[in-house]
């Protein structure tokens, strides 16, 4: 009889080695590490008198320096104490709703950069995957990292060709779209093709046990803090286990692979220049992911050196892309900072080749044969990825007046822009109750009634009975509204961002405690409407909305996908689509459509 390999753990040495391992050896090096997190954050404890101390400042965002100054060494600490903490201070700094601005901003800041571990380990994990030796699975390796998080790192390598599957070097972007004229013509991003070069990602040793052992000492402090005055609403148990399961989905590399993978299905019948890194699901585990190596910049140099001739495309694709998973997917990247999102360029071939091309299929159908192009010259292939554009900016990155003049030359060149999402390990999908809560927020502006918005929210939040002075929360609601309202219909001129922000603090003095997803997403309009006004000052996110609620729109009208829509999203999104195409037509036709809003004409 054949036994699988876990049932040799069920041999009598085997379960006195398991129970001497989880009842005597993890006890004491959880409590080994309880020791030196309490060496930590003990010192932050001792500090907190500090939160008191100044007067509150404007430009401080109404904190005292004091607590700015406890807020900087809490990320300190954090930043100390590990992977786990760290991985907690850049989820707390999503939590708008429940932490100071102040907080949130230095704790967003905070980056995952961890130890490396060694080669060794990393080859270890290869061969066990592709079951040869290492030399036998890639045609060259870098072995110095590059990248180092708090649980895995990052190599760049290049397969051998017998173990890449011939689907992995198919086109992006294609999909069910009929292509009737080529690229250069239709001014479309050509499709981008993967290569034999990957991005190697393996977990850290023991990093799944650290991060088990904080866990179980983080649950039993937010059971404490719990029985406090005035912290039931905070429900940190309630969130030490939502972190806790955002940290095991990031500890199965194979959660990434498959988000990889529904991201591309989803984008593939788009015209939009955006892709994802396509993995290789076949060679991809647990404890390693094996996906495209995508030769980019990060949008953070384009932010900080500018973007030149591209900023209004890379801010107008960046929000189109958000919108689409937001609206359309219900499928959003949840770690959306200038890191993550990066930058290539393509180059769609001559319209005369494409013509050429496009001549010779003609030909071809109606005659069966082409000829006069079964030789075609070189130039008629495929443009190879701009990776010499890349480099060159790249070694301008310390420029910014070489770095505009290059994009400028890139530009002349014919270059486009491709918009690359990557470290897609965590995703945000609203249930129903979340998505309903979100439309019900946009339907609140759309119809100007901020006082019902207000208390829907208070009713629908996780703990209704510990919110605070809900009429005044309501009335705080209904301000903002209509604040949205005397600028309804001038083009760039209402920021969402500012309006979410002051929901969330709104949330957070009244505490109405919001579901994470839902604020997640509130995070990632503010974070990507941020990006993208740095990029371009009079974007619009409203008006980037109007095509996708035409396109949802047109989705409805269907039997089929109306009765798959969740209860209560018809109305929502009909309404906010024939608020936004009003506002669309008055803005073409009146000079000053602020009058009419302003006057109730």
């Amino acid at each position: 009889m054949i036994m699988s390999p876990s049932e040799s753990d069920r041999s009598l040495l085997g379960r006195i080695l398991a129970f001497i391992r989880e009842r005597l050896i993890e006890p004491i090096l959880t409590a080994k590490r309880f020791v030196y997190l309490c060496c930590v954050f003990v010192p932050v404890l001792l500090a907190a008198p500090m939160l008191l101390v100044g007067q509150p400042e404007e430009h401080l965002g109404g904190d005292r320096w004091g607590a700015v100054w406890w807020y900087g060494f809490l990320t300190s600490q954090m930043q100390r104490a590990g992977p786990t903490f760290i991985k907690l201070a850049q989820w707390a700094a999503s939590r708008a709703d429940l932490f100071p601005a102040a907080l949130c901003e230095r704790m967003g800041a905070l980056h995952s950069r961890g130890k490396a571990h060694s080669l060794a380990h990393t080859k270890r994990v290869i061969e066990d995957v592709f079951q040869r030796p290492f030399h036998e699975v890639f045609e060259e390796f870098n072995e110095i990292p590059i990248g180092t998080g708090a649980i895995a790192q990052v190599y760049r390598a290049t397969l051998k060709k017998d173990l890449i599957p011939p689907s992995h070097l198919t086109p992006k972007r294609q999909g069910k779209r009929k292509v009737v004229l080529p690229s250069a013509l239709t001014n479309e991003p050509p499709p981008s093709v993967p290569t034999a070069s990957v991005a190697i990602k393996v977990l850290h040793p023991h990093v799944e046990k650290m991060i088990n052992r904080d866990l179980s000492i983080m649950r039993f402090f937010a059971n404490v803090i719990t029985l406090l005055p005035g912290m039931q609403w905070l429900s940190l148990p309630e969130e030490v286990a939502v972190f806790g399961q955002m940290m095991h989905e990031q500890l199965d590399l194979r959660i990434e692979a498959d988000n990889l993978a529904t991201f591309e299905k989803n984008f593939e019948s788009r015209k939009l220049p955006v892709s994802f890194p396509r993995p290789l699901k076949v060679w991809s585990t647990k404890d390693l992911l094996v996906e495209e190596y995508e030769n980019a910049l990060p949008l953070e140099l384009f932010m900080k050196n500018g973007g030149g001739p591209y900023n209004d495309t890379l801010a107008e694709a960046g929000l189109d892309a958000f919108l689409n998973m937001l609206l359309l997917d219900n499928f959003v990247h949840s770690d959306l900072h200038p890191g993550n999102i990066m930058i290539k360029f393509i180059k769609p071939p001559s319209p005369s080749v494409q013509m050429e091309k496009s001549w010779a299929s003609i030909l071809k159908r109606v005659t069966g044969t082409a000829p006069g192009v079964v030789d075609m010259p070189s130039s008629a292939s495929p443009t190879p990825p701009g990776d010499d554009v890349v480099n060159r900016l790249r070694s301008l990155a310390h420029d910014p007046e070489k770095w505009r003049a290059a994009l400028q030359e890139v530009r002349e060149e014919g270059w486009l822009p491709e918009i690359v999402f990557v470290d897609a390990g965590l995703v945000t999908t609203l249930n129903t109750v979340n998505r309903k809560n979100f439309i019900d927020l946009f339907r609140a502006v759309a119809e100007f009634d901020g006082y019902r918005a207000g208390i829907l929210m208070v009713e629908r939040c996780r703990t209704p009975e510990l919110a605070i002075d809900v009429e005044t929360f309501a009335l705080r609601m209904q301000h903002i509204v209509l604040n949205v309202k005397r600028k309804t219909f001038s083009l760039g001129q209402i920021k969402i961002s500012d309006i979410l922000t002051e929901v969330l603090k709104a949330v957070r003095k009244h505490h109405v405690k919001m579901e994470g997803d839902f604020v997640n997403t509130v995070i990632s309009i503010l974070l990507l409407e941020g990006i993208g006004r740095q990029l371009d000052p009079d974007l619009d996110l409203f008006k980037s909305a109007l095509p996708i609620l035409r396109q949802l729109g047109r989705q409805m009208s269907t039997q089929e996908t109306m009765t798959q829509l969740p209860s209560g999203d018809v109305g929502a999104f009909l309404k906010v689509w024939v608020w936004m195409e009003a506002r669309e037509l008055a803005s073409a036709v009146f000079v000053n459509a602020d009058d009419l809003v302003k006057y109730d004409w």
